[in-house]
């Protein structure tokens, strides 16, 4: 089995930046891409990025391209996200991921889900 946890979230103002952490434990061997995820009050889980097992392939949502990074380290079986220039709209909470085979938009390509971060961002 493979286990995630996700630190970091909290509370920050318009502007500012957090950086949430994802460890994973268990059978790291059988992980390849990562993920995160964000559902705001109200709405449906959405995508925000994911990063390949080798860290050279990334995809950002829209909305968060150029403010938000998404670092790994497959040491430490860790992923991170760098959020920066943070607003309101950025409130969610915030789940990472980690898929079997390859990297994804797709929430189905992900066999492991962490137990979700708040992040809220005041105005």
């Amino acid at each position: 089995q493979v286990q995630l946890v996700e630190s970091g979230g909290g509370l920050v103002q318009a502007g500012g930046s957090l950086r949430l952490s994802c460890v994973v434990s268990g059978r790291t061997f059988s992980i390849d891409g990562m993920g995160w995820f964000r559902q705001a009050p109200g709405k449906e889980r959405e995508f925000v990025a994911t990063i390949s097992w080798s860290g050279s392939r990334t995809y950002y949502a829209d909305s968060v391209k150029g403010r938000f990074t998404i670092p790994r380290d497959n040491v430490q079986n860790t992923a991170y996200l760098q959020m920066n220039s943070l607003k309101p709209e950025d409130t969610a909470v915030y789940y990472c991921a980690a898929a079997r085979y390859g990297y994804s938009r797709s929430q189905n390509e992900y066999a492991y889900w962490g137990q979700g971060t708040q992040v809220t961002v005041s105005s």
